[in-house]
C-alpha cells in the first residue's frame, strides 16, 4: 500500500511540474508561438527550369498535407514552361520540315541525280 501511495504522489508531482512548465509557470514564461513554415520559391525566375530545379523542389507540410496554393503556383510555372517549350519545338519542327521540302534550299550536298 505504501508503494502505491508513493507512486501516485510521484505521478501527481511530475504531471504538475510538466503542466506548470508548459502553461508558463517556469522562469522562461509561456512557450513562444511557432511561426508557420512558408514556401520559399526556389525556382529561378531569370532562366528556364532544369531537371535539378524540379528535383530540389520541396513544399512545407501543412496540417492536411501541402498548401494547395504553393503547389498550384509551382505546377502552374512548370506547366507554362512546358507549354512554351512545346511551342518552340513545334516551331522548329515546322521550320525543319519546310527546309527539307522538295524545291527548297537545303543544307544537304547535292546528289549525282541533282547535278545532271
Amino acid at each position: 500500500m505504501f508503494m502505491f501511495l508513493f507512486l501516485v504522489v510521484a505521478l501527481v508531482v511530475v504531471v504538475g511540474a510538466v503542466t506548470l512548465t508548459v502553461v508558463g509557470g517556469g522562469e522562461s514564461g509561456a512557450l513562444p508561438e511557432a511561426s508557420p513554415e512558408r514556401f520559399q520559391d526556389p525556382l529561378p525566375a531569370d532562366r528556364p527550369l532544369h531537371r535539378a530545379d524540379v528535383e530540389m523542389l520541396r513544399f512545407p507540410v501543412a496540417v492536411r498535407g501541402y498548401r494547395m496554393g504553393d503547389v498550384d503556383d509551382a505546377l502552374g510555372r512548370l506547366g507554362a514552361e512546358l507549354a512554351e517549350r512545346d511551342a518552340r519545338i513545334a516551331d522548329l519542327e515546322t521550320a525543319l520540315a519546310g527546309a527539307r521540302a522538295p524545291g527548297s534550299h537545303s543544307l544537304e550536298k547535292p546528289t549525282e541525280d541533282d547535278q545532271r
